[in-house]
């Protein structure tokens, strides 16, 4: 077995790090905050971010970021993409480049709106061992040990099957694949169709609203990953309709959460994220992705509506009808 360090403490990065260890892997979960990782020293456990979950004997915990890097045979990063590069610089600074480097957040860096793989890219080099794993999961089901599915994303095959390898487990199963921007963009794509869905099942609109939604949604998906070369297949499998359909459907996605409240409440999105009380990812996606469709003029009315609800321009109601107000057109595939 290996050890492995887990960078980030939010409650995806405790549930990974607690199936790492129910595989006998030593595992070291770092937490920024000392004073968040004291809690789980004393609690075996996450109470803020994920409580109720014991952790394994070889699940260990620190702030000491040095001391989590001492001696490990791969570095998992599960930190919000906004501090992805950072935290990657220092990684390297710390302990030079990880024998084995993989990630779990889904995003993009918001400094200059790459993909993160570009940030390994650039941070690390073009052979850097690199890999992302994503796909339909919730934080608390992974932790329960319920059955799951996800992909090892990268261009390395022996990185997709180190990871692969590392988590596979009685009901967990991880596939493997090469296509690390499609991977990604699915990651990141829908949590802004969560958002939309969210906002469509608070306004009460319906089950056909839902699921119109998430049909138009993944077109949408397939025309923006095309800008990344995203293969089709991948925005069809589990790290992109299946996430797509699992956060759209599923009040466990703080997301959907985010639009069902922005919807009903009248409040700014600002104050939905404050009482959430966790990142919502779908929100500093928006926009970036916005700002590459402009760049590129391609059309993506759903994620369109999302920014201008977010950033405050309009309401709900208003973006529906637009939405509704649009020209009758073919139903087509992703280039039109």
């Amino acid at each position: 077995m290996h050890k492995l360090a887990v960078l980030g403490a939010g409650a995806w990065g405790t549930a990974l790090a607690v199936q790492l260890a129910k595989n006998d892997h030593q595992v070291v979960l770092w937490a920024h905050s000392y004073t968040h990782a004291e809690h789980m020293v004393l609690q075996r456990e996450n109470p803020r971010y994920l409580p109720n979950i014991t952790f394994p004997d070889s699940l260990q915990v620190t702030a000491d970021l040095a001391g989590a890097l001492a001696d490990v045979d791969g570095v998992l990063l599960v930190v919000p993409s906004d501090a992805f590069a950072d935290t990657l610089k220092r990684v390297v600074r710390l302990s030079g480049c990880p024998q084995h480097l993989a990630w779990a957040t889904k995003g993009f860096d918001p400094h200059n709106q790459r993909l993160l793989h570009q940030v390994v890219v650039d941070e690390l080099g073009i052979d850097a061992p690199m890999a992302v794993l994503s796909g339909p999961t919730f934080a608390d089901e992974v932790a329960r040990g319920l059955p799951t599915a996800m992909v090892s994303a990268s261009p390395q095959p022996v990185e997709a099957e180190f990871w692969a390898q590392a988590f596979h487990y009685a009901h967990f199963r991880m596939y493997t694949q090469a296509d690390i921007a499609g991977v990604e963009v699915g990651g990141a794509f829908k949590n802004i169709m969560a958002i939309a869905t969210g906002i469509s099942d608070g306004m009460a609109l319906g089950a056909n609203a839902r699921a119109a939604l998430i049909a138009r949604g993944m077109v949408e998906m397939q025309r923006f990953g095309a800008l990344f070369d995203a293969q089709p297949t991948t925005l069809m499998g589990l790290a992109g309709l299946g996430d797509l359909v699992l956060t759209c459907t599923d009040d466990l996605s703080r997301n959907r959460r985010f639009g069902l409240s922005l919807a009903r409440s009248g409040k700014t999105a600002q104050q939905v994220q404050q009482e959430i009380g966790q990142v919502v990812e779908g929100v500093k996606a928006v926009r970036i992705v916005k700002a590459i469709a402009d760049k590129h003029h391609l059309e993506l009315p759903i994620v369109e509506q999302v920014y201008q609800l977010v950033e405050g321009k309009i309401t709900a109601e208003q973006a529906v009808k637009a939405l509704l107000a649009r020209e009758l057109t073919a139903e087509q595939g992703a280039s039109h």
